[in-house]
């Protein structure tokens, strides 16, 4: 009936937010289906038939020669998973426990556990369906080479760091405008699919099409990481830079926004009833 509180050290609440934030991501990994296992098969499915579209697509147009000279599979890959990478973050952030769930009436939940836990399992099912995917192609049709794996791998995390950013802007408006955030995230899922960049590359592109591409950080992104993949592609029309800056804005807007509507949510929901 009576308990004390006793005080923790920064290091052990740091640990236990870790883990509920583990906790949490497991959660998520399993919201979709009650086997993870299932989980995954059916985001590496999602991945595959994505590949299968556009290498028939690619090679019932011709279009194979407009790709960069090298290995093909890698080329579709290297598009393909950054836009899933990011796509599947923002969905999974803007789908996290908001301020208002019930979920936030058990301590210690917060928002912060819950966009922590999505952004985790998000990371986890993508990497380890590209790690799977990989591994099936390598071992059925040969070696793969790429040139700077490393940065490649930057590339990746910058593409899930970029979902994080827009998914959170977009979950801190949800409360709000639920309706609005349900067509905006459908339309930056729909328009990141040409507008990404996957199917082509910013050195083929006229000025007139360059200019309708370059505000997406994800066309920078998987630009880059095309140049990181392939020794004869040097990126002329694209940057890190600029991903990097858009990312860091919008996590600090998608942040206070959060943090706004975590303090007044209750305020003007009971306000309206």
């Amino acid at each position: 009936m009576y308990g004390t509180e006793t005080r923790k050290s920064e290091l052990a609440a740091a640990l236990s937010i870790m883990e509920l934030i583990f906790h949490g991501a497991v959660r998520s990994v399993r919201r979709g289906h009650s086997n993870a296992i299932v989980g995954l098969l059916t985001n590496i499915m999602q991945t595959l038939i994505f590949l299968g579209v556009f290498y028939i697509m690619y090679s019932v147009l011709g279009l194979r020669g407009n790709a960069i000279r090298g290995d093909f599979m890698v080329y579709l890959m290297s598009g393909i998973f950054l836009f899933m990478t990011n796509t599947k973050t923002m969905s999974a952030i803007v789908g996290a426990e908001g301020p208002t769930s019930a979920m936030m009436l058990h301590a210690p939940m917060n928002t912060t556990i819950a966009i922590g836990s999505a952004a985790l399992a998000a990371l986890y099912t993508q990497a380890l369906s590209i790690i799977v995917i990989v591994g099936v192609y390598k071992l059925g049709w040969g070696e793969i080479h790429i040139e700077d794996p490393i940065s490649l791998l930057g590339m990746f995390l910058l593409a899930w760091v970029s979902g994080l950013s827009v998914g959170l802007v977009v979950l801190a408006m949800r409360p709000w405008w639920p309706g609005f955030v349900s067509i905006a995230s459908m339309l930056y899922s729909r328009a990141n699919m040409v507008a990404s960049g996957k199917m082509f590359v910013a050195n083929m592109l006229t000025p007139k099409m360059l200019a309708l591409f370059s505000w997406n950080p994800l066309f920078h992104i998987i630009d880059q990481a095309r140049g990181f993949a392939f020794i004869n592609y040097s990126p002329h029309y694209s940057s890190v830079t600029y991903p990097v800056i858009v990312t860091g804005v919008l996590l600090i807007i998608g942040l206070m926004g959060e943090f706004f509507t975590r303090k007044h949510a209750s305020v003007s929901w009971s306000a309206g009833k």
